[in-house]
């Protein structure tokens, strides 16, 4: 989740609903400025007893934010607590639990974007072999259960904490047990952003099926692939879902625009700290009548703001985010970059890959969202297939698609070669999560802690 760190002083006021729209219009490049960003994040434990560490501990997060700053990462603070660091390569920050991500920096190949990741990488294992901290990278804590997790000081995260409840069953979960990998990436006009989303939003569930790492709850299998999937269908259904009116003719920046104006705020920021806004109408904001701030109209900054609380399965801010993806290891988070700049990035790879799903009826894409959690590349896709049957297809239309913008690095190998992980899922028709299923239930006899020595960084 995003980190605020200006205060905003001097940030236009949003007059007209022009500016709303702005927020996306903004974002369109020609194709030569077309960057990739990836967002990854890992759990955190204590190498000796696979605790996972609170901020305040010796040897805790706040030790780890201070040991990677040997490589030139700025502190960011909220009050006196460093939450984040900044530097070229981006943004370190913490998830809510302690999880930590990187959001990285708007690259211009998937070359650049898997060097990022092994430097990050890199130095995450140098400092935690220093403190005894280790990174696993699953889609959920395998055995941990929410008492037994610390909770980051940030402000936005206690009113979220308070928030989460009254509108889901799992919301806590999402934020304290969860990991993913993201990808973020431009688009060159309306129509372009309009065919990017259709096209990634109907394949989100596979990119779910074909990442899925999420098969354990508490110490034990709990019958999904990725149930970090099926956590965000009882989360909050305001914010969360596969946003039907995305397929809807005329769709563009201000019918997304009405979206998030109904989906209800959670806080603002002023001053450097978090007003609770939880449930607010942004709608009441825009006309001054805010109880939490009475006369008091939303800047630009805010509207960002608020668009970043939505959680839909591709999410539109000036960029378009990919969010189906369960957390996993380099190859993983280097793969996923790989699959979306394949499909989205080559008009002639868009265009097939919307042709696989373009008659899908809003009905199938929701049964497939439904049930992939559980069953991922066996669930249902309509006319009696499975994901399964379109997967390899997609796969290499994602290769056609990185061949032909055949951007090289200093071997002369292309981009293609970051799918391999994505390949071997394909040809062996088995997901991470059915691997590490099928060691607990043979070589690790019932054993989760085996999980540790497989997953970790």
């Amino acid at each position: 989740m995003s980190t605020r760190t200006d205060s905003g002083d001097h940030d236009p006021v949003i007059e007209n609903r022009d500016q709303l729209i702005a927020a996306f219009s903004k974002g369109e490049k020609p194709k030569d400025r077309w960057r990739i960003g990836t967002e990854h994040e890992k759990f955190v434990y204590n190498r000796r007893d696979h605790h996972a560490p609170s901020y305040e501990e010796k040897g805790g997060i706040h030790t780890l934010l201070i040991g990677l700053t040997r490589y030139g990462w700025n502190p960011v603070f909220e009050g006196e607590n460093i939450i984040a660091l900044s530097g070229t390569d981006g943004t370190i920050s913490l998830e809510p639990a302690g999880q930590l991500e990187l959001s990285g920096a708007p690259l211009e190949n998937l070359h650049q974007t898997c060097a990022e990741t092994g430097r990050h990488l890199e130095q995450v294992k140098y400092v935690g072999d220093m403190l005894g901290l280790g990174f696993l990278g699953l889609g959920m804590w395998p055995d941990k259960t929410r008492a037994e997790l610390p909770i980051m000081p940030k402000g936005r995260y206690e009113i979220m904490l308070r928030h989460m409840p009254r509108v889901g069953s799992m919301g806590l979960d999402m934020m304290l047990r969860t990991c993913t990998i993201q990808t973020n990436l431009d688009y060159g006009s309306e129509a372009d952003m309009a065919q990017k989303f259709r096209t990634s939003l109907a394949l989100q569930p596979l990119a779910t099926a074909l990442f899925a790492n999420s098969p354990f709850t508490e110490g034990k299998p709990n019958g999904f692939l990725s149930y970090r999937s099926h956590i965000w269908s009882d989360t909050d259904p305001g914010r969360t879902g596969m946003l039907p009116f995305v397929f809807e003719d005329g769709f563009g920046y201000e019918r997304y625009a009405d979206y998030a104006l109904d989906v209800p705020m959670y806080f603002v920021y002023r001053d450097g700290k978090y007003i609770d806004a939880s449930g607010h109408s942004f709608r009441d904001f825009l006309d001054g009548r805010l109880s939490v701030l009475p006369g008091e109209k939303p800047t630009e900054k805010d509207w960002e703001d608020h668009l970043s609380t939505a959680f839909p399965e591709v999410r539109m801010k000036s960029f378009l985010e990919m969010r189906g993806a369960d957390g996993g290891p380099w190859n993983r988070i280097c793969a996923l970059p790989a699959l979306w700049v394949g499909l989205l990035y080559d008009q002639g790879a868009l265009d097939a890959a919307w042709d696989v799903v373009k008659d899908w009826t809003m009905e199938e894409r929701q049964i497939l969202r439904d049930s992939v959690p559980k069953l991922g590349l066996d669930a249902p896709i309509g006319g009696g297939r499975k994901l399964r049957d379109i997967a390899a297809q997609v796969v290499d239309i994602a290769r056609s698609g990185l061949a032909s913008r055949a951007r090289l690095n200093g071997a002369g190998d292309n981009e293609t070669g970051y799918l391999s992980f994505l390949d071997e899922v394909v040809a062996s028709g088995k997901t991470n999560a059915e691997r590490l299923l099928e060691r607990y239930h043979s070589e690790w006899q019932g054993d989760l802690s085996k999980v540790y020595e497989e997953e970790s960084f």
